[in-house]
């Protein structure tokens, strides 16, 4: 799918962000919760998370420059660990409003259309919540994933918050409510520090896994007929791209020509194996050989 899919879906999330968050504080206003309140307040957090998306998204999309000349691709990592540290804020929100609500406890209102609220919005976030997670790993998007999961978080969130919200009313606890918020509070920060370990493994310009690189090692093996050997293989991933690089030793009196053509064959078969691939080999004499790495077949 081409970058400004990725942006389509960028947009999606920003309407579908504004309305879950329209139906949340609604299911609030109606009920009084705070539990309902720190739901809310996380879904304020998409909004702006989906906002940092889509410009993320739009900056990636750019070709490579003279002061970018590896692509823009990185931008979606920051953006992730930015959304991360915005679901941390949250979290510290909502801890903050359980507080207050713990030292002055107030009844809980059992509102159906507060609660029809709640439950449409969850609904909502669910749908759009798999479309993101599908949708971004297609695209190989972090910024879409990392939407994806901090929705799946609010998801989660939301159901707890309503299944304990309902127990809490019907046991006539006023205390049980801030509790629950404290409980969503808890959930919240640790989406935001799975999110952020992820991202920071990006921009630390981690491996490929390790089945995408024996396939790399296998298409090398298969498509480097005429070659001796392929050794220093390296791979780290940048957003949509994954970038490949090796050294491939050749007979001692093959002609660049010839050297050339074997590059040009197995960079075919690596970016029909690998989407987004961007290649770099180094052609090295045969007295260069390591006896290691990739055999050629």
């Amino acid at each position: 799918m081409p970058p400004d899919r990725a942006v389509s879906i960028a947009i999606g999330s920003i309407v579908v962000g504004i309305a879950v968050l329209a139906l949340k504080a609604g299911a609030w206003w109606l009920t009084g919760s705070v539990a309902l309140y720190s739901d809310a307040l996380e879904s304020t957090i998409n909004v702006v998370a989906a906002f940092v998306a889509y410009g993320a998204l739009k900056l990636s999309a750019k070709p490579a420059d003279a002061n970018h000349p590896y692509g823009h691709q990185k931008i979606e990592y920051i953006a992730a660990v930015f959304e991360g540290a915005l679901i941390v804020v949250a979290a510290i929100a909502v801890f903050h409003a359980a507080y207050g609500a713990y030292l002055a406890p107030r009844a809980v209102t059992l509102d159906p259309y507060g609660i029809g609220l709640n439950i449409l919005a969850s609904g909502l976030n669910g749908i759009w919540c798999f479309i993101l997670l599908r949708r971004g790993r297609a695209l190989r998007s972090p910024a879409l994933v990392a939407d994806g999961k901090h929705l799946l978080s609010d998801v989660v969130s939301s159901i707890g918050v309503l299944v304990a919200l309902l127990v809490a009313m019907a046991t006539g606890l006023p205390w049980l409510d801030p509790l629950l918020a404290c409980a969503v509070a808890l959930n919240i920060l640790w989406s935001g520090y799975s999110l952020m370990q992820t991202s920071f493994s990006g921009l630390m310009d981690e491996a490929a896994a390790p089945e995408e690189v024996e396939r790399i090692r296998a298409m090398i093996a298969v498509h480097a007929e005429g070659a001796i050997e392929a050794h220093d293989l390296r791979t780290r991933h940048a957003g949509r791209l994954t970038f490949i690089e090796f050294h491939l030793v050749v007979p001692a009196d093959m002609r660049v020509d010839a050297a050339h053509d074997i590059c040009d064959r197995i960079e075919a078969a690596l970016r029909a194996e690998v989407e987004g691939a961007s290649i770099t080999i180094h052609v090295e004499p045969e007295n260069k050989a390591k006896h290691q790495g990739i055999v050629v077949l």
